[in-house]
C-alpha cells in the first residue's frame, strides 16, 4: 500500500459539518490501492473503546486517487474519528490526526492519534444560497441583448446586425429597456435567473471600466428603469445578478482624475497603487517601456488597480455593494478579477451582504482553483472554469480520453465541500471567451451534447445570450454580437428550452445529489446523480455509435437502441 498517498485534513473540503448532528469526511488513497476503507468515530469526550465504525465509499478516481466518503453521526455535536484502511496488498494501517500506525486494537484506541472537530458550530459552516440550487442562468451583455430605446442609443450606434464582427468600441444601442421589453420571453425560455454584465456608468461598451458604481449608463437607461427590471424579473420568478468590478476603477473616474491632476497631493492618491508620478505617461512593461507609474488590471492603463486595502476604499465599496441590494433588491454579485483583491476585503464584503440578504449569492471570477476564497467567509461559489474547461478540452478539443476527462472533474470536485460545488457558476461560454457553436466548429449537435452534460452536473448551469438561437462568435469581441431575434422558437431555441426544463423539473436532485461520474466499457461517459431520485445520463464523444438499451426522458441522437456520436440519453428512475 502507498503510505505516502493517504490523505486527509480535518475541518476543510475532507470532513466539513452538514448540520447540528452530521458531519461528511473524505479520504484520498492512491488508485486502485485499497481495498477498504473503516472510520471509526465518538464523541469526543467518550472513550475510543466505544466507538462506533461505518464503511466508507469508493466515490470516483482521479488522475492518481481514489476518493472516498462518510458520513457521520453523532448526538452531542462534536466529534473525534479516525481512519482503518486495508490495501489490497493485505496491508493493514491506522491513519490518525499524528500520522500512519500498523493496525492493532492498542493503536486504534490511542486516544491522541484522533483527528477531531471540537463542536459543530452552524455559524461556521460553508452555507450556500438553497435557491441558487434550483436556477438556471442566462448572461446577458446588456449593450448588444436587445434595443428597447433608439433616444439612449450613443453617437455612431450602428444598426442591429447580427451577423456583423463587433469592434472593441462599437455600440448597438442595447440597453434596459431592451431587457425589459423581453423579460415574458426569457420566462418563456425557461431560464429563472439573470446575470448581468456591468450596468454602471462608464466609458466603453462593455462597462468594465467603471466610472460611476452608483449610477446606471445613460445608454442603458436609468435607476427607476433597472428598479422596474428588478421588480418585473422577481415577479417572474428570477433572481438578479449584477456584475462589479472592484479590483480596478475605470480611468475617467473622478477619483484616478484626481490623481492625474493633483498628484501625490490628491486625497485620493492612497486609493491607488502608485509607483511614481507624474501617473501619465503610462509606461507598459510588457511592451518594454520600462516601470509602469501605476498598478492595474493586466497593462491596461485604462483600469488602474484599487488599494482594496485602504479602509477608506473598503468604506466606498461596501457602500456601493450594500446600495444596490438596499434599494433594488439585487439578489447576488458576481465579482470580476476576484481574485487579485485581498482577502480581508472579501471578508468584509461577505459580512456586510449577507446581513441585508442572508441567501445572498456571492461569486467570484477565478480561474484556477480557489480554495482559499471557499471557506463560507468569503465567496458562496466562483465561475467553476477548471471544471467547465476541461468538459471543452474532451468535447471540442479533444484534447484528452473521457477516461482522462472523469479522473480531472472527480479530482476538482475533492477541492470544495458539497454546499460549495453546488453554488459553482458552471458556463460553457461568455463574453470573455469564444461562443460554443464556434468552439464546436459548427457542429450544433456536439455544441448541445456538451451544454446537456453541464447541466447535469453539480453546480448551477449558466446560458449565454444567444446560444438558443444558434449564435456563432470567436474570442471578445466578436463573441459580443447583437442578439439574433429572428431564431426564436426555432430547432435549436426549442432544444435548449427543452434541457432547461428538464434541469428545472429535476432540480432537487440535479442541484443538490451525489454525484458519480464514470466511463463505461463501450466508451459512453456515464453520470449518476442520486437523491430521492435517481438521474443517469449517457454521453456517446466516440466515432461511431454505440448500442445501449434505455427508455429515456430526454435525449438526443438515440434511435432503436443506438445512441449516435454526440447523442446523450437522460434516464429518470
Amino acid at each position: 500500500m502507498q503510505l505516502a498517498a493517504l490523505r486527509h485534513r480535518s475541518e476543510s473540503e475532507d470532513c466539513f459539518v452538514l448540520d447540528r448532528n452530521r458531519v461528511r469526511v473524505r479520504f484520498h488513497t492512491a488508485k486502485d490501492d485499497v481495498e477498504k476503507i473503516i472510520v471509526h468515530y465518538v464523541d469526543n469526550y467518550m472513550p475510543t473503546t466505544d466507538t462506533e465504525s461505518v464503511e466508507m465509499e469508493k466515490i470516483g478516481s482521479g488522475e492518481v486517487s481514489d476518493h472516498w466518503v462518510a458520513t457521520l453521526e453523532v448526538p452531542y455535536h462534536r466529534i473525534k474519528y479516525t481512519f482503518e484502511v486495508i490495501g489490497k496488498d493485505g496491508d493493514h494501517k491506522i491513519v490518525g490526526d499524528r500520522g500512519i500506525y500498523d493496525f492493532s486494537k492498542e493503536n486504534l484506541e490511542a486516544d491522541g492519534s484522533y483527528f477531531r472537530v471540537p463542536y459543530f458550530h452552524l455559524i461556521d459552516m460553508d452555507k450556500t444560497p438553497e435557491w441558487v440550487k434550483h436556477t438556471v442562468w442566462y448572461q446577458i451583455f446588456p449593450e448588444r441583448f436587445a434595443n428597447g430605446d433608439k433616444s439612449n442609443d450613443p453617437a455612431n450606434t450602428k444598426p442591429w446586425n447580427p451577423e456583423d464582427h463587433p469592434g472593441r468600441e462599437d455600440f448597438y444601442g442595447g440597453d434596459l429597456q431592451g431587457v425589459l421589453d423581453h423579460l415574458d420571453y426569457l420566462k418563456k425560455l425557461g431560464v429563472n435567473g439573470l446575470y448581468f454584465c456591468p450596468v454602471f456608468k462608464a466609458s466603453s461598451n462593455h462597462k468594465y471600466d467603471t466610472v460611476d458604481y452608483l449610477e446606471i449608463d445613460p445608454a442603458f437607461g436609468d435607476k427607476d428603469l433597472f428598479a422596474k427590471v428588478v421588480n418585473e424579473a422577481h415577479k417572474r420568478g428570477m433572481k438578479v445578478m449584477l456584475d462589479a468590478v472592484f479590483n480596478h476603477i475605470g480611468k475617467n473616474s473622478m477619483q484616478w482624475q484626481d490623481v492625474v491632476e493633483s498628484g501625490s497631493k490628491s486625497r485620493y492618491a492612497d486609493w491607488f497603487h502608485i509607483n511614481s508620478y507624474p501617473v501619465e505617461p503610462y509606461r507598459n512593461p510588457s511592451k518594454g517601456e520600462g516601470e509602469p507609474p501605476y498598478e492595474t488590471f493586466a497593462f491596461e492603463p485604462a483600469m488602474p488597480k484599487l488599494n482594496t486595502a485602504n479602509p477608506e476604499v473598503q468604506d466606498y465599496l461596501l457602500e456601493i455593494a450594500t446600495y444596490w441590494v438596499k434599494y433594488f433588491d439585487i439578489d447576488a454579485w458576481r465579482l470580476d478579477v476576484a481574485n487579485e483583491v485581498d482577502h480581508h476585503f472579501w471578508k468584509r464584503f461577505h459580512k456586510a451582504l449577507v446581513a441585508l440578504k442572508p441567501d445572498f449569492y456571492i461569486v467570484g471570477e477565478i480561474w484556477h482553483s480557489a480554495r482559499p476564497w471557499l471557506n463560507g467567509d468569503e465567496f458562496s461559489g466562483v465561475m467553476n472554469y477548471p471544471f467547465t474547461l476541461q468538459v471543452e478540452d474532451h468535447f471540442f478539443g479533444h484534447k484528452m480520453s473521457a477516461k482522462a476527462l472523469v479522473e480531472h472533474l472527480n479530482d476538482q470536485l475533492m477541492l470544495y465541500r458539497d454546499a460549495t460545488n453546488q453554488a459553482m457558476l458552471n458556463t460553457l461560454d461568455s463574453h470573455d471567451t469564444a461562443r460554443i457553436l464556434t468552439v464546436a466548429n459548427d457542429n450544433q449537435d456536439l455544441a448541445l451534447q456538451a451544454m446537456a452534460f453541464i447541466f447535469t452536473q453539480t453546480g448551477s448551469p449558466c446560458i449565454y445570450y444567444g446560444d438558443e438561437m444558434d449564435m456563432k462568435g470567436g474570442n471578445d469581441p466578436d463573441c459580443r454580437k447583437p442578439m439574433d431575434w429572428s431564431k426564436e422558437d426555432g430547432p435549436v431555441w426549442q432544444r435548449v428550452h427543452s434541457l432547461i426544463k428538464f434541469r428545472l423539473d429535476h432540480s432537487e436532485v440535479l442541484g443538490k445529489g451525489t454525484t458519480l461520474l464514470s466511463v463505461t466499457e463501450n466508451g459512453l461517459i456515464k453520470v449518476v446523480r442520486k437523491q430521492k431520485e435517481t438521474i443517469i445520463a449517457y454521453f456517446n464523444t466516440t466515432n461511431s455509435d454505440v448500442e445501449i438499451d434505455l427508455a429515456p426522458s430526454l435525449s438526443q441522437d438515440y434511435q432503436d437502441g443506438k445512441l449516435a456520436k454526440d447523442g446523450f440519453a437522460i434516464v429518470v428512475k
